[in-house]
């Protein structure tokens, strides 16, 4: 494909929004962006004592690398950073460039169908339950040898959740022309099976 063809998958923290967007990219050859690493990087990097805006403007493709971006702590470093408006301004030229790349590109976040590409052909808005998504994240977690409970997990899901919903910018919410996705009872294959039924009616209406 030399035009760009662009799918917009936003929804809460372990939604599977990641898991799909992945999967559609590779299924379609498609590049996938997953712009919520952009704000670990920046998280990560203020946790170590540099400014958030600072670090959003000098971001490097080997901060996106890093492998310590995963963790609980660097999760809630990156929805606090979120809501700085000077921050997300710093990302959203990156964001909007990857998304309009030749070949097609997959974009997963929180504000990408409302805010980083309200032009999207395809918008998808991956959600499940607080309760399903903290159980997926406490397997995650103690499965990397993390000690936590579930409580913890699910009290820190409901944080982030009320963060990301409730800030003044680019709140987490679907796009008006979303397709929603519910994942709480679907497997991987029944929720990308889905993704993937969307996205072929979108392409093939898109001609």
């Amino acid at each position: 494909m030399s035009n760009s063809f662009t799918i917009a998958v936003d929804g809460p923290a372990a939604a599977g929004k990641g898991t799909i967007s992945k999967a559609v990219a590779a299924h379609y050859g498609f590049g996938h962006l997953d712009t919520g690493l952009l704000y670990r990087a920046v998280g990560a990097k203020m946790m170590e004592g540099v400014a958030p805006v600072t670090a959003a403007q000098t971001l490097t493709p080997e901060d996106l690398a890093r492998e310590d971006l995963r963790g609980p702590e660097v999760a809630q470093a990156a929805s606090k950073v979120a809501v700085i408006s000077e921050v997300r301004a710093a990302l959203v030229d990156f964001q909007r460039a990857f998304a309009r790349r030749a070949g097609g590109a997959v974009l997963d976040g929180r504000d990408i169908g409302t805010v980083i590409c309200p032009y999207a052909q395809v918008k998808l808005f991956v959600t499940a339950s607080a309760e399903v998504r903290a159980r997926r994240r406490f397997l995650e977690l103690t499965a990397a040898g993390k000690v936590i409970t579930l409580a913890e997990v699910l009290a820190d899901v409901k944080a982030r959740d009320d963060r990301d919903m409730n800030r003044a910018e680019a709140p987490l919410k679907p796009a008006d022309d979303a397709v929603l996705i519910d994942t709480s009872e679907l497997s991987i294959e029944e929720a990308l099976a889905k993704a993937l039924a969307v996205i072929e009616s979108r392409m093939e209406t898109a001609g």
